[in-house]
């Protein structure tokens, strides 16, 4: 097949460029080529800003995809803009949603893509719930070729922790000079963790899938762990066990509008999710990397080049300004 990734060298588009590669399929990234990419060789590379309509439609003009996924899109605009450009020029159109459009707070932890989706707490899961709604109203008026993907917190390339980082080293180098971590709430919550490779699995399953059209789907991880373990887990990679101070997460979303989405709209809440529907689709998916493991491959790719291993001196002063402050308490 076909398929077209906008973007495609990012932390979870990697790992399904990949794989979409060993699967025989001709792979197409459009973006701007500010990123040296790993498929240079592979893949064919449509360099182009994808806000540019003119420039991206006379691009694309004769070509035709069988797939076309964007791992980049965050608000309504794109998604129209999108369909400007694809309609009718895919059999299917991927869009890259979030888990996080669940329902906050859950009635119930158990999580499947019948779940209501609502947040009052993250803009950032509000706008892609509102993509999600502009896209069902184009599959239900024009028949546009839809597909929704939901994944939640997937790693390979980030450190995928609540707070202290992501695409930077800061936790990790603090972890190693025993300076103290925090931890959202008791640590006792229940999360899921997914490496890019896992997720790839079901999503490059979902491609051409003719069945997957109007469809959306989560795609996870079956291990759940407290976000002590995940911690933990972290630690063991970084070499030494980690000294955690445990705060409310209401406490901690009062120094920062983010974390009020990050945690209230996301982390702070037990969820598990139900992975029925994408194993009865792509039946051969299955996440076989514990995070444990994964977290120690990705720890050991920040240290293979000393620029990935960034420290941010802003992370570090929110952290240890919140940290203070609840010490002050007692």
């Amino acid at each position: 097949m076909r398929i077209l990734f906008i973007g495609g060298s990012g932390n979870i588009s990697s790992a399904c460029t990949k794989l979409a590669l060993i699967k025989g399929h001709q792979v197409f990234h459009l973006n701007r080529g500010n990123t040296e990419s790993p498929f240079k060789k592979e893949v064919q590379t449509i360099i182009a800003d994808i806000n540019d309509v003119d420039f991206v439609r006379n691009s694309v003009k004769d070509h035709y995809f069988d797939v076309v996924v964007n791992f980049i899109a965050y608000n309504t605009s794109d998604i129209e803009r999108d369909f400007s450009i694809f309609n009718e020029k895919t059999d299917q159109y991927i869009f890259i949603s979030s888990a996080s459009v669940y329902q906050k707070p859950p009635v119930h932890p158990v999580i499947t893509e019948s779940t209501p989706l609502k947040n009052p707490f993250w803009k950032y899961s509000r706008d892609k719930i509102a993509c999600e709604n502009v896209l069902n109203d184009l599959y239900r008026d024009k028949g546009f070729p839809i597909t929704i993907i939901r994944p939640s917190l997937t790693y390979e390339t980030v450190i995928p922790a609540a707070i202290g980082s992501w695409d930077d080293f800061t936790i990790i180098d603090r972890i190693r000079k025993g300076r103290k971590i925090i931890v959202h709430g008791d640590g006792t919550s229940l999360w899921t963790i997914t490496h890019s490779e896992d997720f790839a699995k079901g999503f490059v399953g979902l491609l051409g899938h003719q069945q997957a059209i109007g469809h959306s789907f989560h795609i996870t991880s079956d291990e759940i762990l407290t976000w002590n373990q995940i911690y933990e887990a972290i630690g063991m990679a970084a070499g030494r066990k980690p000294d955690m101070i445990h705060i409310p997460s209401s406490y901690i979303a009062t120094f920062d509008d983010f974390q009020t989405g990050n945690l209230l709209g996301d982390k702070a809440h037990s969820v598990i999710f139900d992975n029925t529907k994408i194993k009865s689709f792509v039946p051969e998916f299955i996440a076989t990397i514990p995070f444990k493991e994964g977290i120690r491959k990705t720890v050991k790719w920040f240290e293979e080049k000393p620029s990935r291993m960034r420290i941010i001196d802003e992370t570090n002063q929110f952290m240890d300004k919140v940290i203070q402050s609840y010490l002050n308490l007692g």
